[in-house]
Protein backbone atom coordinates (compact mmCIF):
# COMPACT_ATOMS: atom_id res chain seq x y z
CA UNK A 1 0.00 0.00 0.00
CA UNK A 2 1.45 3.35 -0.69
CA UNK A 3 1.21 6.84 0.99
CA UNK A 4 -1.63 9.57 -0.10
CA UNK A 5 -1.19 13.50 -0.48
CA UNK A 6 -3.98 15.56 -0.52
CA UNK A 7 -2.94 18.70 -2.46
CA UNK A 8 -4.88 21.93 -1.92
CA UNK A 9 -4.70 25.29 -3.13
CA UNK A 10 -6.54 28.50 -1.43
CA UNK A 11 -7.62 31.29 -1.98
CA UNK A 12 -8.28 33.04 1.10
CA UNK A 13 -11.07 35.93 0.91
CA UNK A 14 -11.53 36.52 4.56
CA UNK A 15 -8.11 35.90 6.70
CA UNK A 16 -10.24 36.03 10.48
CA UNK A 17 -12.64 33.24 9.38
CA UNK A 18 -10.30 31.49 7.60
CA UNK A 19 -8.56 31.26 11.15
CA UNK A 20 -11.84 29.14 12.43
CA UNK A 21 -11.08 26.46 9.01
CA UNK A 22 -7.53 26.41 9.87
CA UNK A 23 -8.26 25.30 13.88
CA UNK A 24 -11.23 23.01 12.78
CA UNK A 25 -9.20 21.77 9.52
CA UNK A 26 -6.10 20.91 12.06
CA UNK A 27 -8.10 18.82 14.78
CA UNK A 28 -9.72 16.88 11.69
CA UNK A 29 -6.33 15.98 9.94
CA UNK A 30 -4.78 14.57 13.61
CA UNK A 31 -7.77 12.66 14.14
CA UNK A 32 -7.91 11.16 10.66
CA UNK A 33 -4.02 10.11 11.03
CA UNK A 34 -2.80 12.77 9.01
CA UNK A 35 -0.26 15.47 8.80
CA UNK A 36 0.90 18.58 7.25
CA UNK A 37 3.98 19.13 5.00
CA UNK A 38 3.41 21.68 3.58
CA UNK A 39 0.82 24.58 4.92
CA UNK A 40 1.17 27.85 3.70
CA UNK A 41 4.78 28.25 3.37
CA UNK A 42 6.67 30.91 1.00
CA UNK A 43 6.91 29.29 -2.80
CA UNK A 44 9.28 29.96 -5.63
CA UNK A 45 8.74 29.32 -9.42
CA UNK A 46 10.63 27.03 -11.15
CA UNK A 47 8.35 26.52 -14.64
CA UNK A 48 5.38 27.51 -15.96
CA UNK A 49 3.16 30.31 -14.92
CA UNK A 50 1.49 28.32 -11.75
CA UNK A 51 0.99 31.28 -8.67
CA UNK A 52 -1.25 29.32 -5.89
CA UNK A 53 -1.64 31.92 -3.01
CA UNK A 54 -1.62 29.10 -0.43
CA UNK A 55 -0.04 25.95 -0.93
CA UNK A 56 -0.97 22.87 1.89
CA UNK A 57 -0.44 19.08 1.21
CA UNK A 58 -1.08 16.86 3.79
CA UNK A 59 0.19 13.21 3.89
CA UNK A 60 -1.95 10.38 5.05
CA UNK A 61 -1.08 6.51 5.51
CA UNK A 62 -3.35 6.14 1.72
CA UNK A 63 -6.15 6.89 -0.30
CA UNK A 64 -9.15 5.57 1.83
CA UNK A 65 -7.49 7.15 4.83
CA UNK A 66 -7.56 10.67 3.13
CA UNK A 67 -11.28 10.02 1.99
CA UNK A 68 -12.15 9.05 5.55
CA UNK A 69 -10.54 12.94 6.58
CA UNK A 70 -12.12 14.60 3.73
CA UNK A 71 -16.15 12.78 4.04
CA UNK A 72 -15.94 12.82 7.85
CA UNK A 73 -18.19 15.13 10.11
CA UNK A 74 -15.06 16.75 11.46
CA UNK A 75 -13.75 18.29 8.21
CA UNK A 76 -17.57 19.13 6.63
CA UNK A 77 -17.51 21.38 9.72
CA UNK A 78 -14.35 22.65 9.12
CA UNK A 79 -15.68 23.25 4.92
CA UNK A 80 -18.83 25.28 6.38
CA UNK A 81 -16.46 27.17 8.87
CA UNK A 82 -14.48 27.65 5.42
CA UNK A 83 -17.66 28.92 2.92
CA UNK A 84 -16.63 32.95 2.34
CA UNK A 85 -13.31 33.03 3.54
CA UNK A 86 -11.58 31.18 1.18
CA UNK A 87 -11.93 29.54 -3.01
CA UNK A 88 -10.06 26.03 -2.39
CA UNK A 89 -9.37 23.43 -5.17
CA UNK A 90 -8.11 20.24 -3.81
CA UNK A 91 -7.22 16.93 -4.97
CA UNK A 92 -6.01 13.20 -3.48
CA UNK A 93 -2.91 11.54 -5.24
CA UNK A 94 -1.92 8.07 -4.87
CA UNK A 95 2.35 8.02 -3.71
CA UNK A 96 5.04 5.26 -4.74
CA UNK A 97 4.10 2.13 -3.33
CA UNK A 98 6.48 1.56 -0.44
CA UNK A 99 9.43 -0.62 -1.23
CA UNK A 100 9.47 0.07 -4.31
CA UNK A 101 12.76 0.73 -6.80
CA UNK A 102 14.13 3.79 -8.97
CA UNK A 103 10.35 5.21 -8.21
CA UNK A 104 8.28 2.80 -10.23
CA UNK A 105 5.16 1.49 -9.58
CA UNK A 106 5.03 -1.82 -8.75
CA UNK A 107 1.35 -2.61 -10.04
Amino acid sequence: MSKAYIIAQATVTDPAQYEGYKALAGVAVAQYGGKYIVRGGATQLLEGDWAPPRLVILEFESVEQAKCFYDSPEYQAARQQRLGAAQMNMLVVEGLFRGSKNNERNR
